[in-house]
This record gives C-alpha cells, sequence and structure tokens, in this order.
C-alpha cells in the first residue's frame, strides 16, 4: 500500500511543470512596494473548484480592508453549503477545520489581493521593459507588470509546487506538486467601494 501511494505521489511531482528560467538581466532594484488599495471594498466573484475527487462552483465576495485583513466567503450553488475564510497579515483562519486544503498558502492568497508578502531573507530581481521577475529564497517566483502582481508561485526540485495568476477579471490558483491536484478559479471579479466594515466580520 505504501509503495502504491508512493508511485502516485511521485507521478504528479513528474508532471508538474518545470519552472523556465528567466532570461531577463538581473537589477539592483528593490521588491515592488505592492499595497492594498487605502479604502474599504467588497470583490464580488465567481468560484470554480476541482481536484479529482471534487467539484463545485458558487458565488463569492471579498471583504478587503486596508491594510491587512480581508474576509472571503464562498456559497455553493443551489444552497448545498458555504465555507469562508479571514485573512489578516499572515494569519489565516477559515470556517472549517479542513478549509485551508481548498485555498492558496498565504503568500499566493495575498498574491491573489494584489500584494506581495512572501517571508525571504535573499531577494533577486530581473527587469525586462516594464516586467520584473523576482525570485525569493529560490523557492517563490513573482511577476509583476508594472505596479501589477501578475503571478506567484512556489517552486521545488526546478518545478512548480503551486501558482497563482491574475488578471483584471480573474483569479487561477493551481497545485501540481502532491497526489491530489487542486484548482480554484474566481472569475468575474466586480469591486465595489464600501464604507468601514463592521468589526465583528473579523470574528471567527
Amino acid at each position: 500500500m505504501r509503495s502504491w501511494v508512493a508511485s502516485i505521489a511521485l507521478a504528479g511531482a513528474a508532471c508538474a511543470p518545470r519552472v523556465a528560467p528567466v532570461t531577463a538581466p538581473r537589477v539592483a532594484e528593490g521588491v515592488p512596494v505592492t499595497l492594498l488599495a487605502p479604502a474599504h471594498q467588497r470583490v464580488v466573484f465567481r468560484w470554480h473548484y476541482d481536484d479529482p475527487l471534487f467539484e463545485a462552483r458558487g458565488e463569492g465576495v471579498a471583504r478587503v480592508a486596508a491594510p491587512d485583513s480581508v474576509r472571503l466567503d464562498f456559497f455553493a450553488d443551489g444552497g448545498l453549503g458555504s465555507g469562508g475564510a479571514i485573512l489578516i497579515g499572515d494569519s489565516l483562519r477559515t470556517a472549517a477545520e479542513d478549509g485551508r486544503r481548498y485555498l492558496p498558502p498565504v503568500p499566493l492568497l495575498w498574491a491573489a489581493l494584489g500584494v506581495l508578502r512572501v517571508p525571504a531573507t535573499d531577494t533577486v530581481v530581473r527587469r525586462r521593459g516594464d516586467t520584473l521577475w523576482v525570485e525569493f529564497d529560490r523557492e517563490y517566483r513573482a511577476v509583476v507588470v508594472g505596479r501589477q502582481v501578475v503571478e506567484l508561485g512556489r517552486i521545488d526540485g526546478g518545478r512548480w509546487r503551486d501558482r497563482v495568476s491574475i488578471d483584471s477579471q480573474q483569479v487561477a490558483y493551481r497545485q501540481f506538486r502532491t497526489s491530489v491536484r487542486r484548482r480554484l478559479t474566481l472569475s468575474s471579479l466586480r469591486r465595489i467601494p464600501e464604507g468601514p466594515f463592521d468589526a465583528s466580520i473579523w470574528l471567527p
């Protein structure tokens, strides 16, 4: 049984896409400063989650408050359930004990919100035109175009472990290097300005 499980895990790892080398020249620049907009907002979206054993979709909303607080709520189509998470700084709390496995890890979750918040002691920055590639401890790589974070991924053994890609209308998260691959997509994003949120939304 153990050898069978190990074989599946190795097969999943082997199929993870390789990380392409960055040929842009290294530059003496720091990591670009990326922050949440200095106002409260709601982001309404459609979501779709799937892995080899489970698939669901529905509506969702993110309530975002600068400088470092986000509440995420997910509602499955047909009233089949709901879930949520509260992200404050580097702390992620979920409504269900296993809720974290459906979401990106904290640095990738911040990147999905347009913020680079990656713990690292060594960074390498490369530039070509208005595009920056930033490597954090050779474990994470971010792509920033202008001031916009468009990708952040974790690297393991020269292959992607997981990665989030961001544009104005979609956030796509892919997990590669496990025996159970996962994908979460947020689409049809609508950003709505809000007044200050009630403090109770940050409670578990």
